[in-house]
């Protein structure tokens, strides 16, 4: 199987080729046969990708020992479903996984968009091509995942060697949601490719009018999905796995994914205002090809070693290949950029402060403050490294300083926007508008002060999670009101038809009513508590209402690991709740330890204990205890925003027109056929 699948990466990297040089030629000569022979060698690539990985994952199955990416990332012990993990697990696995998610969106867009644009398609094509054929040099030549394990004889002469068994799985990884995650985001990083060739194929081909636009934004929703999902994902995984009560540490490799989800946020709010007025075409080219250079930078911090973290993979050469890639788009874009500038061109200014451009305007000038200091933040520690020769590590109070205010503004933003016209807004319209959608914000307010919300940014973020949900629902009501006064219906189906006839403003509205979710989840880190204590059995700690009793100790072992087990008896007061059971796992293929997070979650708060090891005084086992508010509101937000997404992309559905033949008043007496004449 090494060889099918070495052999179908020669093959996808000898199409990458084609596709990128045929196409150019195609494009200089306007030879349609050309042209549809660099297309057609970019289709060819996604089977080819698919057959290289289709044969690592065989490797793993068979525990093929000879392969060294599989020695180092399985063993005969590790569950089944953990070996479709092990395909991303390591460097060379995870590069082969990006082609070919690559590949697939490049298939996509390709095919479906074979017979249409036909001056645009050749240039999304050579770009794909190009993109395509940089990571399958890095999958040939820098990081095959195909490399034997091998091993010089006494007499000097190398051989393969096959070993017994693998290294095993890094613990950190057999968690079921590490199946999920890491290719979700990989689809969001590969998404930001398509929306990146379409607007650089726009303007290399100066491509009339705004179509582009049409297709670069949905493209953009997709992988902007994606990297939502594999955001929340990750933070989740934190959560569960690595046991410190938390689910963001504003890490460098969270921050990298962070950061194209920031731009690609500002993206499709600014392109609703290229849309509607052909206003800030410069940006929005420049906010697509600057998440795509992020999502690259991204990745190029996790596998070359510039940062540490938990996520990041171990000190690589091949972070020198990434950054010459990332130089030379840079280089591509500004100089398109410049040769075509006149083609961005508009006479569309802005008409007014008060209107829903500017709120966009805002919104995206907001966006990329946070950006920068995410961006800021996370390169520090290297930039003081290169400049001082002591690496100066910024960590949570920084980021928590700066974007927790940025954080407000822009969720203030998200309810001020529904509630402003396009082009100019009347003083009566903003009365009428914000009057009881501010004022319900006020009270809510007041009634978390009155129940001794005394924290600022706490009570701020209640205020305004008000203010937006109410706008939202403001502005569903406002419709479907209207909607029922017009056909009968009730105000529940009118709310249904409404949604449906436009369904990208109703799902965005949804999509901000996920984020007011989220924003309510985070705001209850300010009413955190945590308390640690050795604990036998039969010994008690407090925390919050609850009191925590060890009721048994226990060891547990299997093939894969070895474990130490607490159970934790639960009360409030004086009646018994529920049976928590933290651990503590040695896995014996890694040697590694990892803990087992004990959680209790309600819509409330999240009991969350985990078993910290041992007091090395006298080897008692240790209990760390969390009360964390409001958590679960974060994962439901999450899974809203999903749905608001997918019903955003979903086509509108257009309102049918029924025509009905009204009956004329017949004065009584008065024969039918007198008044409908006679056939």
């Amino acid at each position: 199987m090494d060889v099918i699948g070495s052999f179908a990466l020669v093959l996808a990297l000898l199409a990458a080729g084609y596709a990128l040089v045929a196409g150019i030629i195609g494009i200089r000569t306007e030879r349609p046969l050309i042209i549809k022979s660099a297309r057609n060698a970019g289709l060819a690539i996604f089977p080819l990708v698919t057959l290289a990985v289709g044969s690592l994952v065989a490797l793993f199955f068979e525990n093929n020992f000879s392969i060294a990416y599989v020695v180092e990332h399985s063993n005969r012990a590790l569950p089944t479903y953990y070996k479709f993990a092990a395909l991303w697990a390591g460097q060379e696995g995870s590069l082969l996984f990006w082609s070919w998610l690559l590949s697939i969106f490049a298939f996509i867009a390709l095919f479906s968009n074979r017979k249409k644009h036909p001056e645009l398609m050749p240039y999304v094509g050579v770009i794909l091509g190009g993109i395509q054929l940089f990571f399958l040099i890095l999958n040939n030549f820098v990081a095959s995942p195909f490399g034997l394990l091998g091993a010089i004889s006494a007499a000097g002469v190398p051989h393969v060697v096959t070993l017994a068994d693998g290294h095993g799985l890094t613990p950190l990884l057999q968690y079921s949601e590490m199946d999920i995650h890491p290719p979700m985001l990989y689809l969001g990083y590969t998404g930001c490719t398509v929306p990146f060739a379409f607007a650089l194929a726009a303007l290399l081909g100066r491509y009339p009018g705004e179509k582009w636009i049409h297709i670069t934004r949905k493209w953009t929703m997709v992988g902007w999905a994606f990297l939502s999902v594999g955001i929340l994902l990750g933070g989740h995984w934190a959560y569960q796995v690595l046991g410190w009560g938390g689910y963001w540490a504003w890490d460098p490799v969270e921050n990298a994914s962070l950061l194209p989800w920031i731009t690609e946020t500002a993206f499709l709010h600014s392109v609703m205002m290229q849309e509607k007025r052909g206003m800030m075409r410069v940006w929005n080219v420049w906010l697509v090809f600057i998440t795509y250079m992020l999502s690259i930078l991204g990745t190029t911090l996790t596998r070359s070693g510039v940062v540490s973290s938990v996520h990041a993979f171990a000190q690589s050469s091949i972070g020198s290949w990434f950054f010459s890639f990332l130089a030379i788009v840079l280089v591509v874009c500004l100089v398109a950029y410049w040769k075509n500038r006149d083609y961005l061109r508009t006479d569309n200014q802005l008409d007014s402060i008060v209107s829903r451009e500017s709120s966009f305007l805002f919104n995206n000038l907001i966006l990329l403050a946070a950006c920068f200091a995410v961006l800021w933040g996370t390169l520090f520690p290297v930039l003081t490294e290169w400049v001082e020769g002591n690496k100066i590590t910024v960590g949570p109070p920084f980021f928590n300083k700066v974007n927790i205010p940025i954080a407000l503004f822009l969720l203030f933003l998200t309810g001020v926007g529904p509630l402003l016209a396009w082009r100019r807004t009347s003083l009566s319209s903003l009365k009428r508008n914000f009057a009881w959608p501010l004022g319900g914000g006020l009270v809510a307010g007041i009634v978390g002060f009155a129940f001794g919300d005394r924290d600022f940014y706490a009570l701020v973020c209640l205020i305004l999670c008000a203010f937006v949900t109410l706008t939202i629902f403001s502005e569903f009501f406002r419709g479907a009101r209207v909607l029922s006064a017009r056909s009968g219906a009730n105000l529940l189906s009118s709310v249904g038809q409404l949604t449906m006839r436009n369904t990208r403003r109703y799902g965005g509205y949804i999509v901000h009513f996920g984020i007011v979710l989220i924003f309510i989840g985070i705001s209850g880190q300010a009413f955190n508590q945590n308390v640690q204590s050795s604990m036998q059995v039969g010994s008690s700690m407090k925390i919050g209402p609850y009191t925590l009793v060890c009721q048994n100790l226990d060891a547990a072992s299997n093939a894969n690991y070895t474990a130490e087990r607490a159970t934790i008896e639960v009360f409030e007061g004086k009646r018994s709740l529920m049976m928590l059971f933290p651990e503590r796992r040695f896995y014996l293929a890694s040697q590694v330890t990892q803990t087992i997070v004990a959680l209790h979650s309600s819509l409330a708060e999240d009991l969350y204990i985990v078993y910290a090891g041992r007091s090395p005084e006298d080897d008692t086992p240790v209990i760390h205890a969390y009360l964390n508010p409001l958590v679960r509101w974060i994962w439901l937000g999450g899974l809203v925003l999903v749905l608001g997404t997918v019903l955003a992309l979903i086509p509108s559905r257009q309102p049918q027109i029924v025509l009905h033949a009204e009956r004329e008043s017949v004065p009584a007496g008065v024969p039918v056929s007198m008044v409908h004449g006679n056939d």
